[in-house]
């Protein structure tokens, strides 16, 4: 029997997109709308942020502050982002459709979890209104979490703890945060589950840490693979991790390693 109770999981990178791939594309296209040019690289630094909070993030860099000054002429404001976030939101929802397949591995687990009689629920930094379809598709594969927290569901969003929080209360382990594991693949993500008193586990091969594609990864040989791992799993532990996994397939080799910790005495 596990210690372990509960279990909170984000989504695009962690048990849907590998490579966290669709919001890339979607923040791409839309500051290319405007005449801005921002790389892939640059779209990710905020990632696991509500996407209202991402794109403030993304003007307040020079780079992409000084490009919007030349192109708008003024500075880059929270009227813009609010703006920019009404037309980001459909171009996001189509994105995050098609690129809404389970991480390889994700199901067994799920089923694992359920055989353990594990709770699952999960937060996202996606809104409800880009998550509805996915959640949907989610349940026709056989994934139904006892909640999903949006972004725009709490006042406030990661890394605030209340998803997490709202999460164990439909557990029924509010006061047992010491028996909850968040599983994310970025830093708000994982700090939500730190400052809600839980343990984090970090992927690092799946999400937005490593940023390839589920086609990057098999052709890739197991030195390549070892050699880009570093700075991923590096970003995780720096950012608050307890474990850093590859992806939701080896799960269970996390939660030992919690276990341990447990009966060791240790707390999150």
């Amino acid at each position: 029997m596990t210690s372990i109770r509960g279990v909170v999981f984000d989504w695009a990178g962690t048990i849907v997109d590998f490579g966290s791939l669709a919001p890339m594309g979607a923040f791409v296209r839309l500051f290319a709308n405007h005449g801005i040019h921002i790389s892939i690289a640059q779209a990710r630094v905020p990632m696991g942020l509500p996407k209202l909070a991402h794109i403030e993030a993304l003007g307040a860099m020079p780079e992409i502050a000084a490009q919007w000054q030349s192109v708008k002429g003024g500075n880059f404001t929270s009227k813009d982002a609010a703006a920019l976030l009404e037309e980001f939101v459909p171009m996001s929802a189509a994105s995050a459709l098609e690129c809404s397949d389970f991480i390889p591995g994700f199901l067994d687990t799920y089923a694992w979890l359920q055989e353990q009689a594990i709770g699952v629920a999960t937060t996202t930094g996606y809104t409800r209104f880009i998550m509805t379809p996915l959640i949907a598709k989610a349940a026709q594969a056989g994934f139904v979490p006892a909640r999903v927290i949006c972004c725009d569901d709490v006042a406030l969003s990661r890394p605030s703890p209340l998803g997490m929080q709202e999460c164990m209360a439909t557990l029924g382990l509010v006061g047992q945060n010491d028996r909850v594991v968040k599983v994310d693949d970025t830093a708000p993500g994982l700090e939500e589950g730190r400052n809600a008193g839980c343990w984090t586990v970090g992927v690092a091969a799946s999400g937005n840490a490593l940023g390839w594609s589920w086609e990057q990864w098999v052709e890739a040989s197991e030195d390549e693979r070892e050699h880009a791992l570093v700075n991923a799993r590096r970003t995780l532990k720096d950012a608050g991790a307890h474990e850093v996994i590859n992806s939701v397939a080896d799960l269970r080799s996390a939660f030992a390693a919690i276990e341990a910790r447990i009966a060791a005495g240790e707390a999150p």
